[in-house]
C-alpha cells in the first residue's frame, strides 16, 4: 500500500508577522538586477529602526538606487517553512563610524575585495508560510 504524498499549502502572512520573522532570522539574499541580469548574493542582515542593514559580497558600485531582499527557512524534507521579501530603496553605508560598527557586529562573507554594507529601507514586505494540510 502506497501513501499519498501531504498536501502542502501556501498561505501569505501579514506585513507584520513577515517582518517579525525577517528579525528573527540572520541569513539572506540581495537580489538585484546587472547588465540585464538577475544577481543573487548571500547576506547577513539585523533589522534596526525600519531599514534592513545587508552585509554582502557585492561590489559596492553595482548596489542599485532599489534593490530586494528575500529570507526564507524551508525544510528541504517537508517543504514546510516561510518565506519574506523585502524590497525598496537602497544605499551604501559609506559613514566609517557606522560601517565599523556593522562589520564588527554583523558577520559575512567576503568575495575578493568585495563587502559591502547596504540600507535597504523597504516599501513592501511580503511573505508566506508553506504548511501541510491533511486535505487532499
Amino acid at each position: 500500500m502506497s501513501t499519498r504524498p501531504p498536501v502542502l499549502r501556501m498561505t501569505e502572512v501579514s506585513g507584520a508577522e513577515a517582518v517579525w520573522l525577517v528579525e528573527g532570522s540572520s541569513v539572506g539574499r540581495l537580489v538585484y538586477v546587472q547588465r540585464e541580469q538577475a544577481v543573487v548574493r548571500p547576506a547577513r542582515h539585523v533589522w534596526e529602526f525600519g531599514s534592513l542593514i545587508v552585509r554582502t559580497p557585492t561590489p559596492a558600485a553595482a548596489v542599485p538606487s532599489s534593490a530586494t531582499y528575500q529570507v526564507d527557512e524551508v525544510g528541504a524534507a517537508t517543504g514546510t517553512g516561510w518565506t519574506v521579501t523585502a524590497t525598496g530603496p537602497a544605499d551604501v553605508i559609506t559613514d566609517r563610524d557606522e560601517a565599523a560598527h556593522y562589520k564588527r557586529t554583523l558577520p559575512g562573507w567576503v568575495h575578493g575585495p568585495h563587502d559591502t554594507l547596504v540600507r535597504i529601507r523597504p516599501q513592501t514586505v511580503t511573505g508566506f508560510r508553506f504548511a501541510q494540510s491533511a486535505e487532499g
